[in-house]
């Protein structure tokens, strides 16, 4: 995913071309199209080969992991909420104290739309 992040679009060639190791043609193209069947990359045809280029942008992909991540942790809120807010608010505290403003600034927008809603 990395190197089609990079170069927008490329054939199994041109991945096996770029790859920091050497793999066998085939065992890009078979990781190639199982990343296909997936949904994370699109195909068009060109010549005799396949181009594969990414669905989402690398933004895109870490939100969507980090998302299925929280919706993880939070399925059995009784045991995880506490937890993952805690490790949430340490991380970012310990990280930028803007970032830890900007958590803020985010939360008071989301109960601001939470409350719109229920007035409606």
């Amino acid at each position: 995913m990395d190197l089609l992040w990079a170069h927008g679009e490329a054939s199994v060639r041109d991945m096996v071309e770029r790859l920091e190791r050497p793999l066998a043609y085939t065992t890009v193209m078979t990781t190639l199209d199982r990343l296909y069947k997936k949904g994370l990359l699109d195909r068009r045809k060109a010549d005799r080969a396949f181009v594969y280029l990414p669905r989402m942008s690398r933004a895109e992909w870490e939100q969507t992991l980090a998302g299925q991540l929280v919706a993880g942790l939070l399925a059995d809120r009784h045991n995880s909420s506490d937890v993952l807010i805690s490790c949430l608010v340490d991380a970012v505290g310990q990280r930028d104290e803007a970032m830890l403003e900007e958590l803020e600034r985010k939360i008071r927008q989301k109960r601001r739309e939470i409350e719109r809603r229920k007035s409606q």
